[in-house]
């Protein structure tokens, strides 16, 4: 890298210079501790260096970082601690990083070998968290969305915000429910701040049986009342599969869609009308399997696609009224093998039946549930050209750091935007 230290008095040139690294995207690669240290260099220079940055500048520069990055950044000095725990500094930086990739692996036996990791494509690193949120994935529920994590069993519903923060326990479902599929909106537009809690389906068990006679109403938590509202369960197209395992979700535009993986039904539920919209299929030619992405002004479905040649994993537009949809890109070949090859006595992940598909935001990631290559991932950055036009780019993640021989019996995941206040608190 270039040498970005400052003169004795610092001048409009070195200052242009240093937003221009930042604007090139060549800070955020940097370890750490890499701006601090660069800003610590300079100061031991002279004392009075920090006088020709005036607090915007140095606002500014700090909301380029990575949010781990800010985070030790608030620890060199006073000043930049003030900056950093400032609510206005913290919303507006939370409102413009990426949301983070959330991967939680689930040990049947050894409750020890939980392991949760977090993303940060900012930082292009993996995170492992705490043992605490781990432990939770005993529950009958264990979900994340739109910055809160949810626990749940049949006799209690929990939540708190990503990462940092007590649990707060709420009542109970008033069905209790495996695997359902949950999520967190504003039901005020956003106006409040104050989020509401959906649930989605989810399998009731007899015995040991599956009832599939019982189409369980949706609720929704509102945690200013604690209390549950009760609503029109999901069409009965989806009575036999109806657990997160089978479905996926994407909230969008005020509705809380629903898709069958593997049977391509779609239907949204509307959170002002609290109604269910008609049961339509969703499969382009060729697709195997489907997951819904909200993806800014989009509605994206991405899934395995055979076309008889060979198999591809691609990304279409969706329109939400009439469920037309338009190709927007396909992973290079090389990602996929990545993905799905290196394991010829897994038939399934030969198969690509056990790729899994998170996204939010401008992000799409698809990952290998199966213990294959400590769980290959990679993301799709949905960019646009100045003709309006979208397009995707690709590229593969650092490998996640689990410990080896250690497989996980169920994998959770999903993404959800990370709040910088929570991180400090």
């Amino acid at each position: 890298m270039n040498d970005v230290r400052p003169p004795h008095k610092i001048s409009n040139q070195w200052l242009s210079s240093f937003i221009k690294l930042i604007s090139q995207h060549k800070i955020k690669s940097l370890p750490l501790l890499s701006l601090p240290s660069i800003f610590l260099r300079a100061s031991e220079m002279d004392d009075s260096v920090w006088d020709y940055l005036s607090s915007d500048l140095t606002e500014s520069i700090l909301s380029h970082l990575p949010i781990l990055s800010i985070v030790r950044a608030a620890a060199v000095c006073k000043i930049w601690r003030s900056i950093v725990a400032s609510s206005a500094f913290a919303a507006r930086v939370s409102a413009a990083k990426q949301p983070w990739f959330f991967l939680c692996g689930h040990h049947n036996v050894f409750l020890k070998n939980n392991r949760a990791f977090a993303f940060d494509p900012e930082a292009n690193r993996w995170i492992v968290l705490s043992d605490s949120s781990a432990a939770l994935f005993s529950e009958d529920l264990f979900a994340g969305s739109n910055g809160f994590l949810f626990a749940a069993s049949a006799s209690a519903f929990s939540f708190r915000p990503i990462l940092r923060g007590a649990w707060r326990h709420a009542r109970g479902l008033r069905f209790s429910r495996c695997s359902p599929l949950v999520g967190a909106f504003n039901d005020d537009g956003g106006t409040s701040g104050i989020p509401r809690f959906i649930v989605v389906g989810g399998v009731k068990f007899v015995g040991s049986l599956v009832d599939i006679e019982d189409r369980l109403a949706v609720e929704i938590y509102n945690p200013c009342l604690d209390s549950w509202e009760l609503c029109p369960p999901l069409p009965p197209e989806f009575n036999t599969r109806n657990s997160s395992q089978s479905l996926c979700s994407a909230l969008f535009n005020r509705k809380f869609f629903v898709l069958g993986i593997n049977s391509s039904f779609i239907s949204s539920f509307n959170l002002k009308t609290r109604q269910w919209s008609g049961v339509q299929t969703l499969r382009p030619p060729g697709a195997q399997s489907g997951f819904l992405i909200s993806s800014n002004d989009r509605l994206i479905l991405a899934g395995l696609c055979n076309s008889g040649a060979a198999l591809s994993f691609n990304l279409w537009k969706i329109d939400e009224e009439t469920m037309e949809f338009s190709e927007m890109a396909i992973m290079p070949p090389e990602l996929l093998r990545l993905l799905i090859h290196g394991d010829e006595d897994d038939s399934r992940a030969a198969a690509g039946f056990s790729l899994k598909c998170v996204g939010l935001g401008s992000l799409i990631y698809v990952f290998n549930e199966e213990h294959h290559r400590n769980y290959p991932a990679c993301v799709c950055e949905i960019k646009k050209l100045e003709s309006g036009e979208c397009y995707g780019d690709w590229r593969r993640l650092p490998s996640l750091p689990v410990r080896d021989g250690n497989k996980f019996h169920r994998v959770i995941s999903f993404c959800s935007s990370v709040s910088l206040h929570n991180v400090l608190d």
